[in-house]
């Protein structure tokens, strides 16, 4: 049980965290309590106008925020979904701890929570550390390197080198005259002279050859068909396979202005790196003065709201990731 001391304020005798200006330890940690729940609501309101700014945008431009999301590491933004939730459950067991007057479980539950914190920003160091290494950055300093994007997922830069070094394809010398004799079947040919061609048949190489396993005549053809081929999606709308590529093949398929979501994408999970920081900051201080004894069930106000705090970095999280890496 941690160590508790009395004082003498004039009025009456105190314990030694019960502060001047409260009466009791439960009006001191009502009042703590209501301070922090203050607070947090401030803190809802900056991220909530970020979050408006993210819809705003997202309505506006939807295939910005289609094409580059693509160039997140989902892994890496589901192992700090992952290493944060386990945080919290670790933070919420310290707080438990404390209150039951473990004080070495609570510290160690505290250090795990620290150290979660470590892996987030490490994850996120892995990550900002490609965007700025390939330029993917905000504003004008968005620079794409050559074959950059896409170069943090998993297998992307090596195939974007095969992409550069793949052999240039094998072109049929007969292609274009059947590509001619199609075009010339098709309704509404004109020919030189003006006059509408008839409409042939031409072979098809893949039924010749089948007519002639099955010994039948070489002449044989098929109509072409004149309807297109259906898209692989809502036509209009860029395939994933397409976009994860497209830049290593063509810099110019890329829609414009591509840095508004990379500087909502720093702005967003920067300001929420920025909590992190402070939440180890504070847990690093609720640890030292648990190992010291300072808390216990009489007293684990710090403690308490400390973990609210951290809670709220994890659920800010929680929607950053999906609305940041799993965009459709």
């Amino acid at each position: 049980m941690a160590e508790r001391t009395v004082e003498n304020h004039g009025h009456g005798e105190h314990p030694s965290y019960l502060q001047h200006h409260f009466d009791t330890a439960e009006q001191q940690f009502t009042s703590g309590k209501l301070g922090m729940w203050l607070f947090l609501a401030t803190e809802v309101l900056l991220f909530a106008g970020l979050f408006c700014a993210y819809a705003v945008y997202r309505g506006s431009h939807p295939e910005i925020f289609i094409y580059a999301h693509h160039f997140l590491d989902k892994n890496l933004g589901a192992l700090n979904t992952v290493i944060l939730l386990s945080s919290s459950l670790t933070m919420a067991w310290a707080v438990r701890a404390a209150q039951l007057d473990q004080r070495k479980l609570s510290a160690a539950l505290l250090a795990l929570t620290l150290l979660g914190g470590c892996g987030f920003l490490s994850v996120k160091y892995v990550e900002y550390s490609h965007k700025i290494r390939d330029g993917l950055l905000w504003g004008t300093k968005y620079a794409p390197a050559h074959g950059a994007h896409g170069a943090t997922a998993p297998g992307h830069e090596a195939a974007g080198q095969a992409a550069h070094q793949a052999p240039a394809p094998v072109v049929d010398p007969h292609a274009a005259e059947a590509q001619a004799a199609v075009a010339a079947t098709r309704p509404g040919a004109i020919g030189p002279d003006g006059v509408p061609v008839p409409r042939t048949f031409a072979p098809d190489p893949v039924v010749q050859s089948q007519a002639a396993a099955l010994d039948l005549p070489a002449s044989l053809s098929v109509e072409p068909s004149l309807i297109k081929i259906a898209p692989a999606g809502p036509e209009g709308v860029v395939q994933p396979e397409t976009i994860k590529d497209s830049l290593i093949r063509d810099p110019a398929a890329a829609p414009k202005n591509v840095h508004i979501f990379f500087g909502i994408y720093y702005l967003m999970t920067g300001l929420h790196g920025i909590h992190v920081v402070l939440g180890m900051g504070a847990i690093a201080w609720v640890l030292r003065k648990t190992v010291r004894g300072e808390f216990g069930s009489a007293y684990y106000t710090p403690v308490d709201l400390v973990g609210l705090y951290w809670h709220l970095v994890d659920l800010i999280w929680i929607f950053l990731f999906p609305l940041l890496y799993l965009i459709h």
